[in-house]
């Protein structure tokens, strides 16, 4: 990714209308002693994101640790929780849940993770994560003690959006969940693009390629796919 921050390569790639795709390792299901087999298998993309909604301690530093040995992919964290950050990635989406009202995950596990970020070199990206109902109950959604927004409300999606960049967050994510029965749909994605210039990424419930360009094509900059592949 060259010298410049990632979040300036997601928004050079969002000026010039390169769609970007990022690969999720859940630590807890993944087998680092395969993952020379693992990287093989996984399609061209252009960054890993490392994470899950429950990780045991010291697992995603040590998957981590495996890939940078290995490839040559930025590396993001996405964690469920403080306990997932490691100084050996490359950044960390700093993920506050607004489609919920459990301030543990608004903003307490962002205090918390203070003093292991001090110490780290890894550059933090403030995003807006909002859970949108995938057809069954997440593994986000059972941890953080929330309900995702329905997919009809999308009214709500974009003043939910329009708050995240009013208080100064950099990134949209927009989750179905991972292994969810249906992704977000194409006109949330669409709406999305209408309410922010800031860059989205969408996840969950992604499964094949038609699904992937249809996002694509309503507005979604980075797609996330996880569940399909492990």
């Amino acid at each position: 990714m060259g010298k410049d921050s990632l979040y300036t390569q997601l928004l050079n790639s969002k000026s010039n209308g390169q769609k970007l795709l990022a690969i999720l390792l859940d630590p807890d299901k993944i087998d680092i002693s395969k993952i020379d087999i693992i990287l093989n298998k996984l399609p061209e993309c252009d960054f890993l994101f490392i994470g899950g909604s429950k990780v045991e301690n010291g697992r995603t530093e040590k998957l981590v640790k495996a890939l940078k040995a290995k490839s040559t992919l930025p590396l993001v964290l996405f964690p469920g929780d403080v306990n997932q950050i490691t100084g050996y990635a490359d950044a960390i989406l700093f993920l506050s849940l607004m489609s919920g009202d459990n301030p543990e995950y608004l903003i307490h596990q962002h205090i918390k993770a203070v003093p292991k970020l001090k110490d780290t070199s890894l550059e933090v990206i403030p995003t807006s994560y909002i859970l949108i109902d995938g057809g069954h109950q997440s593994a986000v959604e059972r941890v953080s003690k929330t309900k995702p927004i329905s997919q009809s409300q999308v009214g709500r999606i974009c003043s939910i959006i329009h708050a995240a960049e009013y208080s100064g967050k950099k990134l949209i994510y927009l989750e179905a969940g991972s292994g969810a029965r249906f992704h977000v749909n194409e006109t949330i994605v669409s709406q999305a693009r209408k309410t922010t210039q800031l860059p989205i990424i969408v996840g969950g419930g992604i499964k094949t390629e038609k699904q992937k360009q249809s996002i694509y094509e309503a507005g979604a900059d980075v797609i996330v796919m996880g569940t399909v592949f492990e």
